[in-house]
């Protein structure tokens, strides 16, 4: 008896697990062999399926979201992003192929609140109310751009108009607040170069 309610569990899980995975990909561009996971969240409040592109054989675990006034998210070819990450784009989030995004990384391509203390509480009340607003205002936005062969270790915050260039690391817990050149370790808050790589 344990056993046929533990398969009859195990297909109803596999059917929701199924069902949301649908839902995601009304909203998204999926490339070949790519897989979002149950724990994986897409909001796409634009509901325009061009404004999230995945690339082929690339793994989602964490959160993506494009807010109502803008935004668009682009991942390449073999790029993991880790549970409990969240890339939140009102501009442009481009992020190049065989990159790896730990856990529990926020990348953000805007300030999210206006900087006025009265418009910002003036915003929130209407997030709480109406939901997410269509228009920008004063938010403050700039695109981010992750080339290839990147590394984001744990716990890395990466804010509005960054480049990280080609094969570069970004140490576990850094902020990267300024470009990374290519081929080098970041690390600290604010992110520095500590070490050339080969």
């Amino acid at each position: 008896m344990k056993r046929i309610i533990y398969k009859f569990l195990l297909f109803i899980r596999k059917k929701t697990d199924d069902a949301k995975i649908y839902y995601q990909r009304k909203n998204l561009i999926l490339g070949r062999h790519t897989q979002i996971y149950a724990e994986s969240e897409i909001y796409n409040l634009q509901n325009d399926i061009n404004k999230i592109v995945l690339g082929n054989n690339t793994h989602i675990r964490g959160e993506l979201l494009i807010f109502k006034y803008g935004g668009k998210i682009e991942i390449g070819d073999n790029t993991f992003v880790g549970t409990g990450s969240r890339i939140w784009s009102g501009e442009s989030v481009k992020i190049g192929s065989n990159v790896l995004i730990s856990h529990n990384v926020n990348i953000i391509d805007s300030n999210s609140h206006e900087m006025d203390h009265l418009e910002r509480a003036e915003g929130f009340i209407s997030i709480i109310k109406n939901g997410y607003p269509s228009e920008k205002k004063s938010i403050l936005t700039s695109p981010i751009i992750i080339d290839d062969y990147t590394w984001i270790s744990f716990n890395v915050c990466i804010l509005k108009g960054v480049h990280i260039g080609k094969g570069a690391i970004i140490a576990a817990g850094s902020v990267v607040t300024k470009d990374v050149p290519e081929f080098c370790m970041a690390a600290g808050n604010p992110a520095v170069v500590v070490k050339q790589l080969k």
